[in-house]
């Protein structure tokens, strides 16, 4: 959860030196969007609530960072894909 928060401080830094250069054959893609990062940036933040809740062993509170994983995950399996879409070849 800290290095999430970390990664938000230095968002402008990690997306131009990091997430914006293309990764071998590929091109920068949904990370190197501010929108894109921030969503990264929650799953990152939601796997520490994951690790919390584990601490706290109720299955409960476990399925609500679960459940949000899933949604963020959704969302940034569609975030690629449009900017992939967007792409031009």
């Amino acid at each position: 959860m800290i290095s999430s928060i970390a990664l938000i401080l230095g968002r402008d830094f990690v997306i131009r030196r990091v997430t914006s250069r293309p990764l071998g054959s590929l091109p920068p893609g949904y990370a190197a969007t501010p929108r894109g990062y921030l969503a990264y940036t929650f799953i990152v933040f939601d796997l520490g609530l994951i690790v919390l809740a584990i601490n706290f062993e109720n299955p409960l509170l476990m399925l609500f960072p679960i459940g949000l994983f899933v949604l963020s995950s959704i969302t940034v399996i569609v975030g690629e894909v449009v900017t992939y879409r967007k792409l031009k070849r």
